[in-house]
């Protein structure tokens, strides 16, 4: 009996894996994060399986539902947001398995702010621009950010942010980044990225707050701040491809004559 984590992505049912679906099409009990996860990423289950929603059901509860269906020898498909591996909240599942000597598989999902970047059409790391992505979220009610995991820290580095869990607390967000991007850099609200009521709301870090406010969200949304997420700017070709820079697939310099 296996436990399997499957990464359900961000919600559209076309983005699982082909892994994904099979697992979810094999196992005779699926366990899903309702609130973040639409039941039809859940469809493929098989005729008969044990489906149920986790959204109202504690730790004990989802912890108790694995060993019964261990004491039965059946397969758990425990699928969860995104990635799993990214505020999944899957480590404290992990202990109790461990502990308790049930075998388990980990299956990536699409995440949040990949799918984001491809609805909005967009690369984020733009050359000399932007070459690095910071994934992080803001302390609210829930768990603290460790010592040092600070917002002013990581702007000081100029990365693209993708900020899980903050739209509540965009006031404090503008507050942080502004002295270290600008009022005018853009920044973006991607909500329920890959439902069919997604929204992606194109912004600068000074106003974007008065346009969540607008649209009413509060929840189920990822934000995203920094300089490459210009619409339209004027940045170097990356070297990947220059004819005049050779790498291990291309060892010779092209010679381009007109």
């Amino acid at each position: 009996m296996t436990v399997f984590f499957v990464g359900a992505g961000p919600g559209d049912p076309e983005l699982l894996t082909l892994k994904a679906q099979r697992v979810i099409g094999e196992c005779p009990v699926c366990l899903y994060a309702g609130s973040l996860v639409p039941v039809e990423v859940v469809a493929c289950a098989p005729e008969g399986a044990r489906v149920m929603d986790t959204a109202v059901m504690t730790l004990k509860d989802t912890h108790g539902e694995i060993l019964a269906a261990h004491g039965r020898g059946e397969d758990v498909a425990r699928v969860h947001s995104g990635d799993p591996s990214l505020y999944g909240a899957i480590a404290e599942q992990i202990r109790l398995l461990r502990r308790d000597g049930i075998e388990y598989e980990i299956i990536p999902g699409v995440p949040a702010y990949a799918a984001a970047a491809a609805a909005l059409g967009q690369e984020l790391t733009i050359p000399e621009i932007a070459q690095s992505i910071v994934l992080t979220r803001v302390s609210m009610k829930s768990t603290n950010m460790p010592a040092g995991e600070t917002l002013e820290n990581f702007a000081r580095t100029g990365a693209t942010l993708a900020i899980h869990l903050g739209v509540r607390n965009l006031r404090e967000i503008e507050r942080q980044l502004i002295p270290y991007y600008g009022a005018d850099c853009p920044a973006v609200i991607a909500y329920r990225v890959g439902w069919p009521d997604q929204m992606l709301i194109r912004g600068t870090i000074s106003d974007i707050r008065g346009k969540a406010r607008d649209q009413k969200i509060t929840r189920t949304a990822l934000i995203l701040i920094g300089p490459a997420l210009h619409e339209v700017q004027d940045f170097k070709d990356s070297a990947l491809y220059d004819p005049a820079i050779p790498h291990v697939l291309r060892p010779k310099v092209t010679t381009i004559s007109g």
